[in-house]
């Protein structure tokens, strides 16, 4: 079982650190299945996403670790951490984009109720009694380990929007309600690039030949939509400025830290906190909730950083699960507060953070103002923006 403490992120780090090179470059794309005991640790893949989701370890932390044993070798890697700010990047610019994806999968949430035969194909889908051998494999794994190799992420949303024909926001809903790093911006805008929506007219299609490679001839599909259709939507999602940084720290401070903001390189504060607060709220990222253990990692990620926090400010420290909750706690104290991303979130708790000194992340600013279209402009100009930090990515 996947440990939300810092401390299990940065032991991780360390182990995979030798593998984050050439033999990550030749392996990544190998779905080899769950190692028993650990189901996160994979020879070729690192596991690191619960952790850098919750950010109990930092995305620069992971970048100079590949770098330094690697050099220029662990470029593939790389990209795929960046990936993630990427996603972030963009769906903040983009935040219409994940209003569009709530109230869709809210709508199809509701057919499922007045249609008899699509919740008969959702039940089917969402138990793993398809009758596609890697499909329902990898329903079982979701539930099981709160996870998934990306490539089974892949196959298993292209069978899901293309195969089963079930609507792809249903998909996302079950992988937040599933997955240990269930992210609003990664989740939404993967499975809307599967469906052929976030690059508009090219869909991912998962092929029988394909998944028996590189599962390594585990699976044997049968049945599959190969030749994919993209997705379609009226809608148009503008881009938009990024939010500006939120005001000056005040003496005597609360500081409200969440499940996206680990506290792994905890900023150096004009004032100490009087008083730290962690918001609690992994059920908001789906209607139907989250699974035990994806609550039970939530949960356990911001009791680690309050801890952690103790211990480098010496103050109080507690943990809410409501606005009103925080309205109390804070007992009218000035609010900083780690900026919570678009999102579910965002969606709870923005309006009890209004007026708050917004605390943002340097390495999301170096990268969030590059994702104005695909990835190859984060790829392009990463080492230029990021070297401010110290990190050197050739």
């Amino acid at each position: 079982m996947a440990e939300p403490r810092r401390a299990a992120g940065l032991a991780r780090i360390a182990a995979f650190a030798p593998v984050m090179g050439e033999v990550y470059a030749d392996r990544r794309n190998h779905d080899l299945g769950p190692v028993a005991g650990d189901a996160l640790a994979r020879p070729n893949v690192s596991g690191l996403s619960p952790w850098l989701r919750h950010r109990l370890v930092h995305e620069r932390e992971v970048i100079a670790a590949a770098t330094a044993d690697h050099g220029g070798a662990a470029e593939k890697f790389v990209q795929e951490v960046l990936w993630r700010g990427y996603f972030r990047g963009w769906m903040e610019q983009r935040p219409s984009v994940w209003r569009a994806y709530v109230a869709e999968r809210d709508a199809a949430l509701a057919r499922i109720e007045d249609n008899a035969g699509l919740r008969r194909a959702y039940d089917a889908a969402v138990a793993g009694r398809t009758g596609i051998d890697c499909f329902d494999a990898w329903i079982a794994e979701l539930t099981a380990h709160g996870w998934l190799h990306n490539h089974a992420r892949m196959w298993l949303a292209c069978i899901w929007i293309f195969t089963l024909r079930l609507p792809w926001q249903l998909g996302a809903d079950l992988f937040m309600r599933h997955l240990l790093d269930g992210d609003a911006a990664s989740n939404t805008l993967s499975w809307r690039w599967v469906a052929g929506l976030h690059t508009r007219g090219k869909a991912y299609a998962a092929r029988a030949e394909n998944i028996r490679r590189y599962t390594g001839g585990r699976f044997d599909p049968h049945g599959l939509v190969e030749d994919v259709v993209p997705l379609e939507e009226a809608a148009e999602h503008p881009l938009v400025p990024l939010p500006a940084p939120g005001g000056a720290v005040a003496a005597g401070h609360a500081l409200v830290v969440h499940d996206g903001e680990g506290l792994a390189l905890a900023p150096d504060l004009a004032h100490p906190p009087a008083l730290v607060i962690g918001l609690s709220s992994p059920d908001a990222r789906s209607p139907g909730g989250v699974a035990p253990a994806v609550g039970d990692f939530a949960r356990g990620a911001v009791a680690d950083m309050l801890e952690r926090a103790a211990a480098r400010w010496g103050c109080p420290t507690a943990m809410v699960t409501t606005p009103a909750d925080l309205a109390a706690a804070t007992a009218g104290r000035p609010l900083s507060a780690f900026r919570l991303p678009t999102g579910p979130e965002a969606d709870l708790w923005g309006d009890a953070l209004a007026g708050a000194a917004i605390l943002d992340d340097p390495y999301d600013r170096a990268v969030w103002p590059l994702a104005t279209a695909g990835f190859f402009k984060v790829k392009q100009n990463a080492p230029r923006a990021l070297a401010p930090l110290g990190l050197d990515l050739g």
